[in-house]
């Protein structure tokens, strides 16, 4: 039924379906992953993709459904998400009329996310970069606290010093990967880890 409708009205169609179900079905200790994390990432991915050149709007529709669904898995599991994200969206989406093909990129883009990340097409780098994008943003500090918050919950952290610690390991490892991303966000990203490092007892 959907088949001839436009793809940015079967985008709205399936935003409208994904954040419900989100915003209704979460666990509500999810401070991080959050259905407000979906849509950051989405609004994160739609300013890479304009300044990447990424203008053909079927790529645009793809990356934009793809960001709606990558942290979707979180419904189900908070180990494998991105798997559950992907099974999810392998079920959902042919209802809405897309095809394999366009599934499969979407779950690309989906798995791409797992830290650590391995992009391996412009989308995918894209969506890694929307996904993370705090890291280098003037909001991180909060964000990053939401984490905290929600990892103390699961008892994967205990204390203040052990995120930061953990922090400090994940900042030396993770890299931006679209050249927008490098310009606007890299030195930013330094300077919290510089600070991080400075308030934090070293093991």
């Amino acid at each position: 039924m959907f088949v001839f409708l436009m793809p940015a009205k079967i985008y709205e169609i399936i935003r409208s379906k994904v954040l419900f179900n989100l915003s209704n079905n979460l666990s509500k200790d999810l401070w991080y992953h959050g259905v407000h994390h979906t849509t950051d990432v989405g609004i994160q991915a739609e300013r890479i993709a304009l300044h990447e050149n990424i203008i053909s709007s079927d790529d645009l529709f793809l990356l934009k459904v793809a960001c709606l669904y990558h942290d979707a898995g979180f419904l189900f599991t908070y180990d494998e998400h991105e798997a559950a994200g992907c099974s999810l969206a392998k079920k959902e989406l042919p209802t809405f009329g897309l095809n394999p093909k366009q599934v499969d990129i979407i779950c690309g883009m989906i798995m791409a996310t797992k830290i650590p990340q391995t992009p391996l097409t412009k989308l995918e780098e894209i969506i890694c970069d929307a996904d993370l994008d705090y890291l280098g943003r003037d909001d991180f500090y909060p964000i990053s606290n939401t984490l905290f918050l929600e990892l103390k919950a699961r008892g994967f952290v205990k204390t203040e010093n052990d995120w930061n610690l953990i922090q400090i390991r994940f900042f030396k490892q993770h890299q931006f990967f679209t050249a927008t991303n490098k310009k606007l966000r890299k030195q930013a990203k330094q300077h919290h880890l510089e600070m991080i490092e400075a308030v934090t007892l070293t093991e």
